[in-house]
């Protein structure tokens, strides 16, 4: 029979909704570590260990409780025991009050039984947090954005989804910090909706964006909302309703320090257009981005649209050009190779593939076919939902006498 702490650790991970094994495999996300495992995990909950305050901390975190609430249950379980040298039940109504003391958080972890419910649960509850402590938490939501160049989205998940609980533990204990932790953890949450997204799990990644769009509600800072709106318009069902969310988007990147960011919605909106067959509006709002990213310094902006590269502007105005067959998409080709290089990252994939894709469909088939080659080897070698998704369109439009690697493609779309 587990004791009173042992049957709360029970209750947290149930409330989860998770196996032993994935409250272990929790853990060691937060802790960086491969220590816990699912036999640890039962000798807690039958009560024949208490875990250190070091282990409570990752559990914690793991269930999106701030650490000191599981602490104080901890050292009262361990007063508890030496006190009657054997383990032994409260009566229910001790239970509750203790329940109580928790401060409703079997109730909270109930309501947010996900990585982003959580967080939309701990919005606004907060008290204290030190100053350090929320600017190491904001930096690396910032890192999280910025290892998105060099990692996998299978390797980017743990790493994104604990931090993310991370911040969620600490927001209730946010006091001035408050804001600055709010937005770090809309930038976490659209991060981690853009890699569930990239896993092709739609479901979860709008649920993240949802929640990105209330941080910056509870925070007043638009340029998350846009952020939101723009990772959220590639999953719309019609390229009208992506033209129109990506407007709303561009109205919550205005002025300055948001240049950046403001290139990228308005070359969004720009790609949509053209999915649409409306060259003028196309052309008018790439016009816009290429004017806006003349002012910008996509390295000096938030992090998050530091993918935002040169290369990734040219991305986005081949897609346009190639759809319209305008005469500048060989010029903008050449100048998206040489700034690509030979080592791509998964970014890097997306963009040889928009640059085949964009050849193909402007009438260059020659060409196409010629970056359609190396995109394949990159994609395969690089594999993420965005490049599979273009691995499909690619394929597509190669002649008959690229077969061959239209199947190869085609597979790798698969």
């Amino acid at each position: 029979m587990s004791s009173d702490f042992g049957h709360l650790l029970l209750q947290l991970r149930l409330e989860a909704r998770r196996t032993q094994e994935q409250q272990a495999a929790a853990i060691n996300a937060v802790s960086g570590r491969e220590t816990m495992t699912r036999r640890e995990i039962t000798r807690y909950e039958h009560g024949e260990n208490i875990p250190t305050n070091h282990t409570l901390v990752h559990i914690a975190v793991a269930c999106g409780l701030p650490p000191e609430q599981l602490q104080r249950e901890a050292a009262v379980a361990r007063t508890r025991r030496r006190a009657t040298g054997h383990r032994e039940r409260q009566d229910e109504s001790e239970v509750l009050n203790r329940r109580t003391l928790m401060g409703g958080a079997l109730v909270g972890v109930a309501a947010a039984a996900e990585p982003w419910g959580r967080l939309a649960h701990a919005l606004g509850r907060g008290t204290k947090i030190d100053e350090d402590s929320a600017e190491k938490l904001a930096r690396r939501a910032s890192a999280l954005h910025l290892s998105e160049h060099h990692l996998t989205a299978q390797q980017l998940q743990g790493q994104v989804e604990a931090h993310l609980d991370a911040i969620t533990a600490a927001l209730p204990r946010a006091g001035q910090h408050e804001r600055t932790l709010t937005i770090a953890a809309g930038e976490t949450a659209a991060l981690a909706g853009w890699v569930a997204w990239d896993l092709g799990d739609h479901r979860t990644a709008h649920a993240y964006y949802k929640v990105t769009a209330d941080c910056a509600d509870a925070a007043g800072h638009p340029p998350l909302r846009a952020l939101a709106l723009g990772y959220a318009s590639y999953g719309t069902n019609t390229p009208t309703q992506a033209v129109e969310m990506l407007a709303d988007a561009a109205q919550h990147v205005r002025g300055p320090g948001n240049g950046a960011a403001a290139a990228w919605i308005h070359a969004r909106q720009a790609e949509e257009a053209a999915n649409t067959g409306d060259r003028t509006a196309a052309l008018r709002a790439l016009d816009r981005a290429r004017v806006a990213y003349d002012f910008a310094d996509y390295t000096a902006e938030q992090a998050w649209i530091q993918f935002m590269t040169p290369a990734r502007m040219d991305s986005l105005a081949l897609s346009v050009y190639g759809q319209l067959g305008h005469q500048k998409l060989s010029e903008t080709a050449a100048d998206t190779m040489q700034r690509l290089g030979q080592h791509l990252t998964d970014s890097g994939v997306v963009i040889l593939g928009d640059l085949a894709h964009a050849l193909l469909r402007g009438g260059d088939i020659g060409h196409g076919a010629h970056v359609a080659h190396q995109f394949a080897a990159a994609a395969q070698a690089r594999p993420n939902t965005m490049g599979r998704a273009r691995a499909a369109a690619v394929a597509a439009l190669l002649p008959s006498s690229e077969r061959e690697l239209a199947l190869h493609l085609q597979d790798l779309a698969a």
